[in-house]
């Protein structure tokens, strides 16, 4: 049990110290990155788009699919 404790400690600590340390420590990384190079100009040439379209109907064809055969399953019963 002891042994448990000492490792529960171990990681609450190390947590508190990331959570404490870590954010002030990227924010300075990230402002020094963005000073030292400017930002592309964006361009989407539509591809992105069709691809998230093509995305949200596969997962539509997912969730009728597994509906489907689950109304299937249940009237099979």
């Amino acid at each position: 049990m002891a042994v448990s404790r000492v490792s529960l400690v171990f990681a609450v600590v190390v947590a508190l110290v990331f959570a404490i340390i870590l954010p002030p420590a990227l924010a300075n990384a990230q402002t020094q990155t963005q000073a030292s190079a400017p930002a592309p100009s964006p361009t989407s040439d539509g591809t992105s788009i069709d691809q998230g379209i093509g995305y949200v109907l596969m997962a539509v064809a997912l969730v009728l699919t597994y509906l489907i055969h689950t109304a299937d399953f249940c009237y099979s019963l």
